[in-house]
C-alpha cells in the first residue's frame, strides 16, 4: 500500500488491537467525532527507513533500518509512534509486530495510566525495548493532543535551553563520497564522527582540512584494548573533541573505568546503557549517559533515567537512531534537560514521513504543537 495512505486514512472504532499491518488515517487533530470509544486504539505497519549514505560503523555497513510505523486512536484523537530496529538491538519487524499485536490495550480506558500501561507491556515480555518505545511514543502524542500542549511545556522545560545537535558522518573509503559527506556538515555547530573501523585518524584528518567546529566521537565499542582506547582520547583532546561515546565494548566494564579514570575527555555510556536500572551501574565507570528512545521503551523512563543521571552527577545526552521525524521531534521535547543532542536521525535518511524539529543554525527548535509535534507530510 501506499506510504501516504496509512497516514492518512480514518482511524475507526471497532477492536482495540490490529494484529496486521491495515489500512487507516488521522483524522482532523482539532476535531472529534460525537460518538466516542472509550477505548485505545492501537494500529501499526513496517516501513523501513532508507539512509542517503551508508552507515559504516565499528560492527558492521547498513543502508537502510527496518521500521513499524504506529498509531494510537482514543476518542477521535491520534498519537503518531514509532520502532526503530538497528541490528545491535536484537528487534526486527517481525518482533515488534509480535509483540503489538499480542498487546491488549482495550482494558485501559483511561490513557493518562502511563505507569499501568508501562507495567502491563512489561508484564508481556521483559525486552521488547523499540517496540514499546512506539506505544510509549504514541501515547505521550496523544496525551499532549489530549491537553492541547507539547510535552517540553507540560514538563515546564525551556526551548530556548535545548542545545546544538550534532550531526553524524562515518569513514568512507570512496574519497567523494567522503568529501560529499564531510560537506553535509556545513550547517552544523558539533559534528559527530563514527570511529573503531580501522581509519579513526584518518577521518578526523579528513575532517579538519575542511572545518575546526568541535567534534564528537561514537566508537560504537570499537576499541578492545584499553592502551588504544587511552591514547585515542588523548590525541582526541588536542582534536577539539568534547567526549567519547562507548570507546570499549559493554562487557570491558573494568576496563573502561581505568580509561574513564585516565581520559582527559567525558566518557559516555551508548551501548552499555539500556534502561533505568542501567543508570546507577554506568555511574561506575562512565561519565555520562546517551539515552535513545527505542533502548529505554520511549519518553517516559528517558525522562526518569535524566533526572537520575543528574541526581548522580553525570552528564546527559539524547541521541537516536536513524528514524523518521516522529520518534526525533519526541526526543527533542527532553533536550532542555540535557547538555549534548544527537538529533540527526531523521537527516540521515531519504525517505522522512513527518514534519517536526527543526535545526536552526545548528540548534535544536522544538515544533509549537501539542503531543510530541509531528504532522504527518502529505
Amino acid at each position: 500500500m501506499d506510504r501516504r495512505d496509512f497516514l492518512r486514512t480514518t482511524i475507526l472504532g471497532g477492536a482495540a488491537i490490529a494484529v496486521a499491518p491495515m489500512s487507516f488515517s488521522a483524522p482532523d487533530m482539532a476535531t472529534r467525532p460525537t460518538t466516542k470509544s472509550g477505548k485505545l486504539n492501537l494500529k501499526f505497519e513496517p516501513y523501513e527507513l532508507k539512509l542517503r549514505h551508508a552507515f559504516n560503523l565499528a560492527k558492521n555497513q547498513r543502508t537502510s533500518t527496518p521500521g513499524v510505523q504506529v498509531q494510537l486512536e482514543y476518542d477521535g484523537l491520534v498519537g503518531y509512534g514509532e520502532a526503530s530496529m538497528p541490528p545491535y538491538l536484537g528487534e526486527s519487524v517481525d518482533s515488534v509486530t509480535k509483540f503489538l499485536g499480542s498487546l491488549d490495550l482495550s482494558q485501559f480506558s483511561d490513557p493518562f495510566r502511563i505507569e499501568d500501561i508501562h507495567a502491563y507491556m512489561d508484564s508481556v515480555t521483559p525486552n521488547d525495548r523499540a517496540a514499546k518505545a512506539s506505544v510509549d511514543i504514541a501515547l505521550y502524542d496523544l496525551l499532549g493532543k489530549i491537553m492541547g500542549q507539547p510535552w517540553y511545556k507540560i514538563w515546564g522545560l525551556n526551548p530556548d535551553n535545548a542545545p546544538n545537535t550534532s550531526f553524524t558522518i562515518s569513514y568512507d573509503a570512496d574519497p567523494e563520497e567522503m568529501r560529499k559527506k564531510i560537506e553535509e556538515t556545513a550547517p552544523f555547530k558539533v559534528i559527530k564522527i563514527k570511529m573503531g573501523v580501522g581509519h579513526d585518524k584518518e577521518t578526523v584528518e579528513a575532517f579538519r582540512k575542511f572545518s575546526d567546529v568541535p567534534i564528537c566521537v561514537d566508537a560504537n565499542q570499537g576499541w578492545d584494548d584499553k592502551e588504544h582506547a587511552l591514547e585515542m582520547c588523548n590525541w582526541l583532546a588536542d582534536q577539539n573533541c568534547l567526549f567519547v561515546e562507548q570507546p570499549m565494548p559493554k562487557e570491558m566494564f573494568e576496563e573502561t573505568a581505568w580509561v574513564r579514570e585516565r581520559s582527559p575527555l567525558p566518557i559516555i555510556a551508548d551501548e552499555f546503557l539500556q534502561r533505568l536500572p542501567d543508570v546507577r551501574r554506568a555511574a561506575e565507570a562512565y561519565d555520562g549517559i546517551n539515552i535513545k528512545l527505542m533502548k529505554s521503551t520511549g519518553l517516559h523512563e528517558a525522562h526518569k533515567m535524566a533526572t537520575l543521571a543528574r541526581a548522580l552527577g553525570m552528564k546527559v545526552m539524547l541521541g537516536c537512531m536513524t528514524e523518521t521525524s516522529c520518534a526525533v521531534t519526541a526526543a527533542a521535547q527532553l533536550s532542555p534537560l540535557v547538555d549534548w543532542a544527537d538529533l540527526d536521525g531523521n537527516l540521515l535518511i531519504a525517505n522522512d514521513i513527518f514534519d517536526g524539529i527543526k535545526i536552526v543554525d545548528g540548534k535544536v527548535t522544538i515544533p509549537d504543537r501539542p503531543g510530541i509535534g509531528v504532522v504527518p507530510l502529505t
